[in-house]
This record gives C-alpha cells, structure tokens and sequence, in this order.
C-alpha cells in the first residue's frame, strides 16, 4: 500500500511573528488536504495538527466541519493536536487524548526532523 506525505507547514507557528502568512500557509495546506480527501483514490487522510490550525483560528472551525461532513461514507480522516474544536469532538467517531509518561523534550532533545515535524 503505498503512502503520499505531504509536508505544507513551516513549523511551530506559535512562535511567529507573522500572522498573516501563517494564516497563508494554513490555507494552502488545507486546499492540499480538501483535495486529498475528495480523491477517491485515498482510503485515508491524516491532517496532523490540524486542531492548532484551528485553535490560533488559521482555518475556521466550519470550513473543516463542512468538508467532513460530504467526506465519502468510508474514507477514514484523521485530525491531530490538542484542543480540537467541540464541533469537530462533536462530529467524530472515535476522539481520544494523549498523556505524556516521557518525552525526549524532557532529556533536553530538541524536536527532530520526520518525528516532531
């Protein structure tokens, strides 16, 4: 089975200084996941921290609700981070929570390329 990744982010955004194109950014990496996910090639779609794209309010809670919402009946989409809007808990299937044990962070290793981004 073969696997397409897509990397459109620039990084942890919460430490911007330019809103505007974080904002840009979060567009052209949601209109890839919007086609992604109406591509009936794809049984699944990962929108990995997504949910902070919508807690900074780069992309609006409804755009996402409404794209799901005509998602074909067997397509599996995944949205990642925290703080996920209620519309979307509302909306989903299967929603869960992550707790950290231990983390690299916490050795003083810094986040690493193809792991943490």
């Amino acid at each position: 089975m073969p696997v397409e990744m897509h990397t459109l982010g620039e990084g942890f955004t919460w430490k911007t200084q330019d809103r505007e194109r974080d904002i840009a950014t979060a567009g052209r990496g949601w209109q890839k996941a919007v086609e992604l996910i109406r591509d009936p090639s794809f049984d699944l779609v990962i929108l990995d921290e997504i949910n902070i794209a919508t807690k900074y309010e780069y992309i609006p809670v409804a755009t996402i609700v409404d794209e799901l919402a005509g998602k074909r009946e067997m397509l599996h989409v995944v949205l990642t981070g925290r703080n996920a809007a209620p519309e979307i808990i509302e909306m989903a299937d299967l929603v869960s929570e992550m707790k950290v044990i231990k983390h690299p962070y916490g050795h003083g290793i810094k986040p690493q390329r193809g792991v943490e981004f």
